[in-house]
């Protein structure tokens, strides 16, 4: 699917500088064009020598903290709650650790620990599985769960927006943190719907209450906060929660008896080559938007819908970050690729730029994910489990939205 899209972007644009060359006379469009490429592959390789560093720093401190034992810790505080949404895994099955494993690790954002891991979760589930082309109910929610994003810390994207010069990387903590959770809680509640779960049951209401509680608890402090009030304390939160995470890594890490300076090199050494795998994707992808908005293609698809969206009689501020939005589902890469471009384009703290970070965050790449954790096991029949998927995907995208709007005005 990825192959045709980034074809398609450069035959589209190709066949658009074609009309604009012939048919309107433009003949500066192909210049356009091959400037376009080029800058957007200078662009990748200064976004990947500030990453490097960045990304280097981050991996040292999370193998402290697998070295410390945080994540088998998460997984024993999260194990309750799944052992009662899958009941079809019997109470001490591999499963369930790889499952926990797999959440705490995309919780403390781990994601190069995370798609092991829960690949590894999905063959443990096939043992279960009494058809082996088709996805059981504890592999469908496991699933959505995952496409539905579950990260409280979008490094990722504070790292972005850091090197774009943003003049606070974290102010789009808060403004995830809502959009992300409403994407999970839809996901979690369409399966339940589907495999008639009982989300009644004590544990798992014990378990969501205090999730409920504590966001309600996080809203009302944000009611009636104007839109600076909202970005300062996103950035104050964000800044504390991560610095404070990275502290207990720390200390945990050294009660434990944990070399945390050499544990930290050993990760930190993984954070070149990590980063420097990335360059071909982001150079893929970032050329294939480059062309495609010098062509004048996206602009004009973005147009049509501000035209849809103005005759209805609503605000169209909204309307530059779609790309993202669009895009997200089928790439990480190319999401990631728009959210930048966006960023470049209009500015890293302009208003389409937070949203796209925003939307970035808020959901994963469902297509990506169905592909690699079913494929991994050869399920072919998913039954529902893209459509509750890509329902927490929209349910992450428009909350994305209007916590933009909140925050950023």
């Amino acid at each position: 699917m990825l192959n045709g899209i980034w074809l398609g972007f450069f035959l589209v644009a190709f066949l658009a500088a074609l009309w604009q060359w012939l048919g309107m006379g433009d003949t500066e469009i192909f210049s356009r064009l091959v400037a376009a490429m080029f800058d957007m592959a200078e662009l990748s390789v200064e976004i990947i020598l500030v990453l490097v560093g960045t990304m280097t720093l981050w991996l040292g401190f999370l193998a402290i903290a697998e070295k410390a034992g945080l994540i088998q810790l998460m997984a024993r505080i999260l194990d309750p709650l799944f052992r009662r949404l899958m009941p079809e895994v019997p109470s001490g099955h591999p499963a369930q650790g790889h499952i926990t494993m797999n959440f705490a690790a995309n919780i403390l954002g781990l994601d190069n620990a995370a798609t092991p891991i829960g690949i590894k979760a999905m063959h443990s589930l096939q043992e279960l599985n009494p058809s082996r082309d088709t996805a059981s109910n504890a592999q469908i929610l496991f699933l959505v769960l995952n496409t539905s994003s579950l990260t409280l810390l979008p490094v990722t994207i504070f790292m972005y927006r850091a090197q774009q010069g943003a003049a606070e990387p974290t102010a789009v903590f808060l403004p995830i943190l809502l959009a992300t959770t409403a994407s999970s809680l839809v996901g979690l509640l369409s399966v339940s719907l589907m495999q008639r779960l009982k989300l009644w049951h004590p544990v798992v209401l014990a378990y969501l209450l205090s999730g409920a509680a504590a966001l309600g608890l996080l809203l009302t402090t944000l009611a009636g906060m104007s839109a600076q009030a909202l970005g300062a304390t996103s950035t104050l939160v964000g800044n504390l929660t991560l610095f404070g995470i990275v502290i207990s890594f720390l200390v945990i890490g050294a009660l434990r008896k944990v070399d945390v300076y050499d544990t930290f090199i050993e990760g930190a050494k993984e954070g070149f080559s990590f980063t420097i795998s990335l360059l071909p994707f982001l150079i893929a992808m970032l050329v294939a938007i480059g062309v495609l908005r010098a062509s004048g293609v996206l602009d004009a698809g973005l147009a049509g819908v501000r035209w849809a969206i103005e005759g209805l009689g609503w605000d169209t501020g909204f309307i530059e970050a779609l790309p993202t939005a669009f895009m997200k589902p089928l790439s990480g890469s190319g999401a990631r690729a728009m959210m930048i471009e966006t960023m470049d384009t209009f500015g890293v703290d302009s208003f389409p730029a937070l949203m796209a970070a925003t939307m970035q965050g808020s959901t994963e790449t469902t297509f990506y994910v169905l592909a690699v954790y079913f494929g991994a096991v050869g399920i072919r029949k998913i039954r529902h489990g893209l459509g509750c998927a890509l329902l927490a995907d929209f349910a992450g995208m428009l909350p994305a939205i209007l916590v933009c709007y909140w925050f950023f005005g």
